[in-house]
């Protein structure tokens, strides 16, 4: 075999088959670890359609291998960490109406106060309130995303996986606020529900949801 393969190219360097190193028929191509192979065409599109069903499902690594719902309620606080922003700008803004109400319109002494515990302060925490909610109802019903749930991939589904309607929403909301001044223990209870729900998940029928990361080209 070496004399036919010296005989074809002529040996290296002008040698003869006799005098050409061994190392010329030992070396062989190194193996790409599996890690680095790309896979087949086949194989790489079934990675991406399952990818995009999972995205569209709301399944995240840790449930797709679980089989589990899980609490989040970690992902829920850093979430209303984040809406905290805009709701307290909305907040302002009628709390500025209010003011401009009072002095104005009621023609109190510019550098007077609405008087804490009366009727309008209270409308005034009223009217925050709803004004919370219609904030988070809206953006529940555009998307499942307020701009708090957005950086952390959270999203609120019906029971069934489609869009919530208005009502479920609206319980949603109100019993969300009870879970919060119970001293947040509608969300603690998620980790002690068999479905992992909160009181406003549970009374509502609604769920949360964390996305998997989005794939690339979706």
């Amino acid at each position: 075999r070496r004399g036919k393969l010296a005989g074809m190219f002529g040996g290296v360097g002008g040698m003869d088959a006799a005098e050409e190193p061994t190392w010329t028929y030992l070396w062989r191509p190194p193996k790409v670890p599996a890690r680095f192979r790309r896979p087949a065409p086949e194989a790489f599109s079934r990675v991406r359609i399952l990818q995009a069903r999972d995205y569209a499902l709301g399944m995240d690594e840790g449930s797709r291998e679980t089989g589990k719902a899980r609490a989040l309620v970690g992902w829920r606080l850093l979430a209303l960490a984040y809406d905290a922003l805009p709701v307290v700008a909305l907040w302002m803004l009628v709390s500025a109406a209010f003011t401009l109400g009072y002095t104005y319109l009621g023609h109190h002494d510019p550098h007077e106060n609405i008087r804490p515990f009366s009727l309008l302060a209270w409308l005034l925490w009223l009217a925050c309130w709803l004004v919370a909610g219609a904030y988070a109802m809206l953006s529940w019903h555009g998307g499942g995303q307020t701009l708090g749930m957005r950086p952390w991939r959270l999203r609120v589904v019906a029971a069934g996986g489609g869009a919530p309607g208005w009502r479920a929403l609206g319980i949603r909301y109100g019993v969300g606020t009870l879970s919060l001044l119970a001293a947040g223990l509608g969300f603690w209870w998620a980790w002690f529900d068999r479905d992992a729900l909160a009181w406003h998940d549970r009374a509502s029928g609604t769920r949360m949801l964390r996305l998997p990361k989005r794939p690339r080209g979706a």
